[in-house]
């Protein structure tokens, strides 16, 4: 049988949603790897919608005029994408997560709330059954908050670079945060799961696709 995974998208842009390069390559990856997959998103407004050229927040009319985080996840996904409702995590061998502020903002609130951020039920749900099922999980840049939030009592070790802060909130959720650069991963063997700071860090994209890579290689060795 073949390998199969799932990637959580939380929209389409770094500011406001999945950082597309990392998305992108963790895709492309996965395909080398031999590796088959399928998209998710959950069907939520997003947080704010952002001008990706201007860097300023889209004024808005009401809530019904923001952005869906599934419909614009589906660009990334080219329309083939699920609603994260219909995850089961016995379906996979392992989920992953890119960064972007999507993240932060869409699939938790971290960007507003910091430590004492809430996560999404329905990434929660996913993230707690594949923990409980046994699955590799996966997250770059700023999504591994997400596992520390939800996995902090278990003790789960991760990564997002080197930002003193950010993981000084890693560590208040409970989770341990271990420094790595560009290209490194972060290996919980005993939680199975796997962390790299992506643009955390990275200045090109080439480094984020050699860090999606590593993130990769590293889960499908923990099979």
């Amino acid at each position: 049988m073949s390998i199969q995974f799932a990637v959580v998208l939380s929209g389409c842009g770094v500011y406001d949603g999945a950082e597309i390069h990392e998305a992108v390559t963790t895709l492309l990856a996965l395909d080398l790897a031999g590796v088959e997959y399928k998209c998710f998103a959950p069907n939520i407004p997003q947080a704010k919608t952002i001008d990706h050229f201007s860097g300023q927040a889209v004024a808005l009319l009401g809530d019904d005029d923001n952005r869906n985080v599934l419909s614009e996840s589906a660009r990334i996904a080219r329309g083939d994408i699920a609603d994260l409702r219909e995850f089961r995590a016995q379906d996979f061998d392992g989920i992953i997560f890119p960064g972007g502020m999507g993240a932060a903002m869409n699939l938790c609130n971290a960007a507003e709330k910091g430590p004492d951020c809430e996560v999404n039920d329905e990434v929660r749900r996913a993230v707690e059954e594949s923990y409980k099922q046994g699955i590799v999980i996966g997250a770059m840049c700023i999504a591994p908050t997400i596992i520390a939030r939800v996995l902090g009592p278990k003790g789960v070790s991760v990564t997002i670079g080197k930002d003193q802060g950010v993981a000084a909130g890693i560590e208040k959720m409970g989770a341990h945060h271990q420094i790595c650069n560009t290209t490194e991963v972060c290996i919980d063997e005993e939680n199975r799961v796997v962390t790299t700071p992506c643009y955390m860090l990275a200045k090109s994209i080439k480094e984020v696709a050699a860090g999606t890579q590593n993130l990769v290689h590293a889960m499908i060795d923990l099979l």
